[in-house]
């Protein structure tokens, strides 16, 4: 059941509750100028002094699992008439969704989850939500952002959350890896979950095969259809019995080893090897990259938003020079390469995400703004858009003055490529489609681009009829 957002009362100046937490009747997160709060609402005041007092929240930290937070004065609050305690977390450097990640990233996201359950049953508590929107990628790992979502475990009591757990993460996974990795933007479809009679539906039935899937997904949605008009549907009705601490922990290792064997080996997609393809010799690449690095110096700022980032080699430019990234593709295959490569070497400044930029995300969920579109949550110094242009231009006929106006809403900087007609790649667009693109050109590029921005420098590539420009967004 969706609680009901607290009555609408007058905010304090600058004060701003997440439009995303609303339903939890227990406390919410809100904003006040550049500082982020959570509330702990009366509500939630004995759970909330025994997880404090438990040293819970400590351990879960000390481990990573959950994000850091410093207590707040109570005068902090948003809501004085409704609040117990407040708290200060730690600020995330970017908020995404899980129909942003890659396989990997869910795959991490979901066995974070199973880790803080196992942390918690151990000292008598429980995790009572397991949405996948509890998690974020925090320094390049997922964390736990919910500090709400642990309460005392009812001693015989199933798993609450296990339902959840199952339709945000587990049915997702399954459908990636053994149907088709795009499966994951089903997610941005069914936010609260792929429904797991429509996930085994859609498994091929070898599935079946595999304890784990028949278990959690296949029985699982058979057991959701036969209690579905009962009070006990749900977690209760998966499992009627007493729920002992050992069948508690088989739950939960059974579901970790489900996660761990499945596989999605990055290949087979169309630019998962683009970078390895590059119309132009190594010479004309190296001054690629000298220019990118100048120009993301010269622009200067934190945050960089990588837009068609491949397998990251400019993000990582930007990252190298002390640069937060944010690294975009539409490319699952070679987002999941870039993740997995930021994960090998420890990077924690650069974000690998999937996302087509010609239907980005939109706003979702409650009045469209549960969750945030992309244009909601830009936070970008400067946009890097190397190698991009001509696909969106040519492959997906977005005309340059709207591709303008698209990088000017997401930052003040722009640092851009133009790959013009007589380019290989170019080329290749154009051979399989009539080329009606007359006005295709640097000149026209940098007309449309001077509605909106200033150029500050433009370079060429040598060894290539590219050519490489810094921009500023005119105030």
């Amino acid at each position: 059941m969706i609680a009901a957002a607290p009555p609408a009362v007058p905010e304090a100046p600058g004060a701003l509750q997440d439009p995303g937490s609303f339903r939890d009747p227990s406390g919410f997160i809100f904003r006040r100028d550049d500082t982020i709060y959570r509330q702990v609402n009366r509500s939630f005041a004995r759970e909330w002094d025994d997880l404090v007092g438990s040293g819970l929240l400590h351990s879960l930290q000390a481990k990573g699992i959950l994000i850091r937070h410093e207590t707040a004065p109570l005068g902090a609050a948003l809501r004085p008439d409704l609040a117990h305690a407040m708290i200060r977390p730690e600020k995330l450097d970017f908020v995404s969704y899980p129909y942003e990640w890659s396989f990997g990233q869910l795959r991490d996201a979901a066995l974070v989850t199973l880790e803080a359950q196992t942390v918690a049953a151990a000292a008598g508590f429980t995790l009572r939500d397991a949405t996948a929107y509890n998690v974020q990628f925090q320094r390049g790992r997922p964390v736990l952002i919910d500090t709400l979502s642990f309460e005392r475990a009812e001693p015989g009591a199933a798993w609450l959350a296990y339902r959840q757990f199952c339709e945000h993460f587990l049915a997702p996974l399954a459908l990636m890896a053994r149907r088709d990795v795009r499966c994951g933007l089903m997610l941005r479809e069914f936010v609260d979950g792929i429904p797991l009679d429509l996930a085994a539906t859609l498994l091929p039935g070898r599935t079946k095969l595999n304890p784990g899937l028949l278990s959690h997904i296949h029985l699982h949605a058979r057991a959701q259809t036969r209690y579905a008009d009962r009070a006990e549907a749900g977690a209760a009705a998966v499992s009627r019995r007493t729920m002992t601490p050992l069948r508690q922990r088989a739950l939960i290792d059974s579901l970790r080893r489900t996660v761990e064997g499945l596989r999605w080996e990055s290949s087979g997609t169309e630019w998962a090897d683009y970078a390895d393809n590059t119309s132009y010799g190594e010479a004309a690449a190296l001054r690629k990259d000298d220019l990118a690095r100048q120009f993301l110096r010269d622009a200067g700022g934190e945050r960089v938003w990588d837009l068609g980032a491949n397998t990251g080699r400019f993000s990582r430019i930007a990252a190298d020079i002390g640069r937060r990234v944010v690294a975009w593709d539409i490319d699952p295959a070679a987002t999941e390469r870039h993740y997995r490569r930021i994960r090998a070497d420890g990077t924690t400044t650069i974000l690998p995400l999937v996302l087509d930029l010609a239907n980005p995300s939109p706003g979702l969920g409650w009045a469209n703004a549960e969750r945030g579109s992309l244009e909601d949550r830009a936070d970008a110094d400067v946009v890097l858009a190397l190698a991009l242009v001509h696909h969106l231009a040519i492959s997906r006929n977005v005309p340059l003055e709207r591709l303008a106006d698209f990088f000017a809403a997401l930052a003040p900087g722009l640092i851009v490529e133009f790959v013009p007609k007589d380019d290989p790649m170019v080329r290749r667009l154009l051979a399989t489609r009539e080329d009606v693109f007359p006005e295709y050109t640097i000149e026209a590029f940098r007309a449309a681009l001077g509605r909106r921005f200033e150029i500050v420098a433009e370079a060429p590539i040598e060894g290539s009829s590219r050519s490489l420009l810094r921009l500023q967004r005119r105030s």
